[in-house]
């Protein structure tokens, strides 16, 4: 009998660890530079490698928590440091695809994952024992010896427990445990909800509704709507390679409106992908959560861990740069105006306006026409210039790998190595939007860099955009906006590719929300330099580089329409403020809130701001929330480091050196600002951004 039961044992043992195999998530990837096996991992994966990676790294901390050894630094801040690498692989690829090619079966997988994941997060942040040992090491931090890279972990981590409230009572605790779940919750509805807002709109048109539409543009939304079933019409969307040239070119007045007012209103329709009760109930919970925490409102919880530090610094930042943008903006409003009445155009300047008469009036003031210029921005062109960038600044080297584990047929990949040829990282990019898409162009990584039991471990990163697809007639022929769009993003990927830390932590972007957007931004101001343009603006027929003559047009028209550009930004970071710095959302209704603080703003009715409360991803959804203003922040420290490329030279090897050392390859290893200094040699001149824009 005994016998029977070791064997029946054995066997359901034995039996458990095959399934587990099954899944590829709990082996280690025997494909190229351990890229994920995107071919061999099926949805029903995920759940259970989630499951199991939690219950994983709650068996590592477990140990950290019951070791007999006196807390140190190694066998309690970095072993937690080095814990969970099952859970952040399986995260890694879920939440890449749950943002660039999801369906229902995987919001369903996310929904699912997401209580869990915050429950264990509490679970961690929450735990006494845990936290007695991070305190006993903490508490002893000047006499440890640490490195600055391992003070900043320990304090990170300390500030970790006491931001997830470790010093409240139970039943503070159990209140806050489930206010993580819900907001956790109610984001991923928000996003999913505007996702569908954003493939839901369909603009039908015949042939005699295209006037004033180039080619090019016909040809895509001809495309558009035989795939979409309409065989013989023209299809638009509000994607932006659909929804932006045909407010620039279209004549028709009343379609642009239509456009227009659809993308303003998206999650704005009263019908199932609403979000005004959304964003009302996110707003509550982040209210109550502050104060459970101690704070006043949502903005100073938030930013008491950036460089601005509180809403009233922010407030006071955006103020001026208002002031100055809307100004401008005035002034290109009756320009605008005066372009309309001597058409003899009979009606008033309005949003859905402002983009056709402003493509009018640049060609008018500059002779810039985009249909010129597009030719010699082919993606693949334009992609070869960032890498001749980043090869002439930092020495690295790019190779296509060809038959590697892909999840889109969109996606390359790139290995990317250094000057003396050691790894660099695996680099992705998926740049066409399709439906399974959100909006918008992001950095992300499948794997972080970190250095475990002295193994460098490499990031895999991906780079994600919407931009112009190709059509039967032409390859994809980026817009200047979006060859500024693959710079910045690429900006970020080097943030992510380049980084030297040891714990994962600090690695990459994982710094300070207002300090990130700094490596993206300062690699746009090489977009357009001349000396760049020559290398890689080729005419994608004929391999002429980009003719002086359009060079120079680019170059004066670099500022033009900065006055509208900065106000919808300044305006949308203003509004991310206002909802964050409130107390509460007693009897606050979405619509009237969002038009009464735009109004005392002073924000002109001819310009919304960039995004509007209901479609405003990156605070609701995006981890920006009290945050959007880090843009702007973060452009006063690029325009200034750049100038400092301009007075060495744009491809200064020391200057580039440096920026390599002291930002790139720092991540969060280090005080934002003290990087900044090391690099610059002093703090930030506050007016480089407003003469960068031309605003001052």
């Amino acid at each position: 009998m005994k016998k029977s039961i070791l064997f029946l044992a054995t066997m359901i043992m034995i039996t458990a660890c095959c399934k587990k195999i099954e899944n590829p998530f709990f082996v280690e990837w025997e494909t190229p530079h351990g890229l994920p096996p995107f071919e061999q991992i099926e949805e029903k994966h995920f759940l259970p490698a989630i499951e199991e990676g939690i219950k994983q790294q709650q068996a590592e901390v477990s140990a950290i928590i019951n070791s007999l050894e006196a807390p140190t630094f190694e066998n309690t801040i970095e072993a937690y440091d080095h814990s969970g690498a099952l859970l952040s692989k399986v995260i890694g690829v879920l939440f890449n695809l749950s943002e660039s090619d999801s369906n229902d079966s995987i919001n369903a997988i996310v929904e699912k994952a997401l209580p869990l994941l915050s429950e264990h997060n509490d679970n961690i942040f929450m735990n006494t024992n845990f936290y007695k040992r991070v305190a006993a090491v903490y508490n002893k931090k000047e006499q440890l010896n640490l490195t600055i890279e391992q003070s900043m972990l320990l304090e990170k981590m300390n500030r970790s427990f006491v931001r997830n409230g470790i010093a409240l009572d139970t039943e503070k605790q159990t209140r806050l445990r489930e206010i993580n779940k819900q907001i956790s919750a109610l984001e991923q509805k928000f996003g999913n909800n505007l996702l569908a807002e954003n493939n839901g709109f369909q603009l039908i048109l015949n042939e005699e509704d295209l006037t004033g539409l180039p080619e090019a543009v016909r040809t895509s939304a001809a495309e558009a709507a035989t795939t979409a079933g309409y065989e013989g019409k023209w299809l638009f969307g509000l994607q932006s390679p659909s929804r932006i040239p045909f407010l620039q070119y279209s004549c028709r007045r009343d379609l642009r409106e239509k456009m227009y007012t659809a993308y303003v209103n998206r999650g704005n329709n009263g019908n199932d992908n609403d979000n005004n009760q959304i964003v009302l109930d996110i707003m509550k919970l982040r209210i109550e959560k502050a104060n459970i925490l101690g704070f006043d409102t949502p903005s100073n919880f938030i930013l008491n861990e950036t460089m601005a530090k509180n809403s009233t610094t922010v407030n006071e930042f955006l103020a001026k740069i208002f002031e100055s943008a809307i100004t401008k903006a005035k002034e290109e409003r009756a320009e605008l105006q005066k372009l309309i009445d001597n058409e003899n155009g009979g009606f008033q300047l309005q949003a859905w306006d402002w983009d056709f008469y402003t493509e009018k009036l640049r060609q008018e003031k500059y002779a810039l026409n985009e249909d010129e210029i597009k030719p010699y921005f082919q993606m693949e062109n334009v992609r070869a210039g960032v890498f001749a960038v980043a090869n002439k600044l930092f020495g690295l080297k790019f190779e296509k790998l060809e038959k590697m584990p892909i999840y889109h047929s969109d996606v390359e990949v790139f290995k990317i190595t250094d000057s003396n040829d050691s790894l660099i990282g695996l680099f992705y990019t998926d740049y066409y939007p399709r439906a399974s898409k959100r909006g918008g162009a992001w950095m992300s990584n499948f794997r972080d860099q970190r250095i475990v039991n002295g193994k460098q471990i490499r990031p895999i990163v991906v780079n994600v955009g919407n931009f112009t697809k190709p059509t039967s007639e032409t390859p994809s022929l980026l817009t200047l906006d979006e060859v500024e769009t693959m710079f910045h993003e690429f900006g970020h990927a080097l943030h992510g590719l380049l980084s030297q830390c040891n714990y994962v932590s600090l690695s990459g972007t994982n710094v300070a929300r207002d300090f990130v957007e700094l490596p993206s931004q300062i690699l746009e101001n090489w977009a357009f330099e001349p000396e760049v343009l020559q290398l890689y603006a080729k005419h994608y027929k004929t391999g002429e580089v980009i003719p002086n003559e359009l060079v120079e047009k680019i170059q004066n028209a670099i500022n033009f329409n900065q006055g509208f550009m900065t106000t919808e930004l300044v305006a949308a970071s203003i509004l991310d403020m206002n909802w964050h710095d409130l107390k509460s959302v007693e009897g606050v209704d979405v619509q009237q809130f969002e038009k009464q603080k735009m109004t005392e703003l002073g924000l002109i009715p001819e310009i919304a701001p960039r995004y509007c409360t209901t479609n405003f991803n990156h605070i609701f959804n995006s981890g920006y929330s009290a945050g959007y203003y880090s843009y702007l922040w973060a452009e006063v420290l690029d325009k200034d480091a750049f100038d400092l490329f301009k007075e060495k030279g744009i491809f200064d090897a020391q200057t580039a050196k440096s920026f390599r050392q002291n930002i790139l390859e720092k991540g969060g290893s280090d005080e934002p600002m003290k990087l900044y200094k090391q690099f610059r040699g002093a703090e930030p001149n506050p007016e480089a951004m407003l003469k960068g824009r031309g605003l001052k």
